[in-house]
């Protein structure tokens, strides 16, 4: 994990340059460079948009988004406040959406304003020597190394090296090429292939076709095209650990380390309801995993919203514009703006409850309360239990709030129907968080809900009581 802070530090000059090139903004100045002016207002707090459902619905622009940031950006393309753009998406590189959001949006974005879901694997540094096996859509096998991973192997590898292990589709199956010269022949013909093919199977399972590195994990970028293909594969990397040479061991744990990026059930694109997301493609996973071996799958980190390390690391940037710009106020305050429930306010929501605690645990009084509820000073969690390794790579937050604002261009729909019978458990209704992340009414309770992303921007400069100039 070290080397972070100076890698992100020696990206923000080429990209801002990069940014304001490829935004088309006029004026002098990039969106985050520049001398403070004490004839400006200062903030001193920092914001996080969501980009699908509240920005943007699929490739077409929503409305307010461009509106609400000619408010964000001064008459030289500076932001007058710290903005990061805190996406679930993992299909692309942070400097390709950094370059689609300055089109979008007509301000300079770069990429250093930008978490992709997978962002966060910069700090897995114990995975980037090993073997990965990688799932997704997009340039993935770019996207691990940009990451840092050395030694990448796609899903399409994968299958082109064990021809006989996708079957679903009948089409894709390997064919022989053989001329009948009648029916009965060609009946013989078919005895004798598929008789062939199951002699052969455990051949062909032992000598690949391409010679590829045993897997020693599994990285989950997103959503892939073919979902049984994807499924099947990472199953029996899985239930093999990661040599698919042998046969499937059920009961053999643990398996491969499994990391997966962007928890999203759904997401809103140009349909009247939300489609699918990479946690819907991990329900499958995780169902068919368990239904085969009796046991639950395992993950070694889950990245994207709703984990606190994705906010913990959007908080690290919007601190990092601030020293760019000079800001001498400290960014005590940050507000997340987006559409859904249960990645957006969850998240936001969560790491607010992260800030409370962290601040509780320095206040003597806040302690000994606790001390004298529980009886004990073992229930407090001494300093360093708390400050983990990525606090102690992106340093300590300065914020001491995260407060959650719900738009309603997105997944949310405020029309949507309330369960009468109110004994029925809420988790049943309207939790469509991952698994392992546990249902708490308060977590999914915005603290505030506006038409769109142009109010939302309205409301918090009111908040903040901010006039930019």
């Amino acid at each position: 994990m070290r080397g972070l802070l100076s890698f992100y530090r020696g990206l923000y000059t080429l990209s801002n340059r990069q940014a304001r090139r490829k935004a088309g903004i006029v004026g002098s100045r990039c969106g985050l460079c520049g001398t403070p002016s004490t004839s400006k207002p200062q903030p001193g707090f920092g914001l996080l948009f969501d980009i699908d459902g509240v920005l943007v619905r699929g490739r077409l622009p929503i409305p307010a988004a461009k509106k609400a940031f000619e408010k964000l950006v001064d008459s030289q393309g500076q932001f007058v406040v710290p903005v990061v753009f805190v996406t679930n998406a993992g299909n692309c590189l942070r400097q390709t959406k950094a370059d689609q959001l300055s089109h979008i949006l007509g301000v300079p974005i770069t990429q250093d304003q930008v978490i992709m879901s997978h962002s966060p694997l910069r700090m897995f540094k114990k995975f980037h020597d090993k073997c990965v096996l990688v799932s997704g859509q997009g340039p993935v096998l770019e996207i691990a190394k940009n990451l840092g991973f050395k030694n990448v192997m796609s899903i399409d590898m994968l299958r082109e090296s064990y021809p006989l292990l996708d079957m679903v589709d009948h089409n894709r199956r390997p064919k022989l090429p053989v001329r009948f010269c009648n029916p009965v022949q060609k009946l013989d013909v078919i005895y004798h292939i598929q008789k062939h093919m199951l002699i052969s199977l455990l051949s062909f399972q032992s000598n690949p076709i391409v010679t590829l590195s045993k897997v020693e994990a599994v990285i989950l970028f997103g959503e892939p095209v073919r979902w049984e293909t994807n499924l099947q594969l990472i199953i029996d990397i899985l239930l093999t650990n990661g040599n698919l040479s042998s046969v499937h061991q059920t009961q053999k744990m643990p398996h491969l380390p499994l990391l997966a990026c962007n928890m999203d059930l759904m997401w809103m694109a140009e349909a009247h309801s939300p489609r699918f997301g990479h946690g819907t493609f991990l329900v499958c996973l995780e169902n068919i995993y368990k239904k085969i071996t009796g046991k639950d799958l395992k993950y070694e980190a889950l990245m994207g919203k709703p984990s606190e390390l994705t906010y913990h690391f959007a908080e690290y940037l919007i601190r990092s514009q601030a020293m760019q710009r000079q800001w001498k106020l400290p960014v005590t305050s940050l507000y997340a703006i987006g559409d859904n429930l249960m990645t957006d306010i969850y998240g936001a929501n969560l790491y607010n409850r992260y800030l409370e605690e962290r601040a509780a645990r320095k206040n003597p009084k806040a302690v000994a309360k606790m001390v004298a509820a529980t009886g004990s000073t073992a229930a407090v969690p001494r300093e360093e239990e708390m400050d983990s390794l990525w606090e102690s790579e992106l340093a300590l937050p300065s914020a001491t709030s995260c407060k959650s604002v719900l738009v309603c261009t997105g997944v949310y729909n405020p029309k949507a129907e309330v369960p009468s019978d109110a004994n029925r458990c809420i988790k049943e209704t309207v939790f469509h968080g991952h698994r392992d992340f546990r249902f708490d009414p308060a977590l999914v309770e915005p603290g505030h809900i506006v038409q769109d992303v142009l109010e939302a921007v309205d409301l918090i400069f009111e908040q903040e009581k901010f006039v930019p100039q």
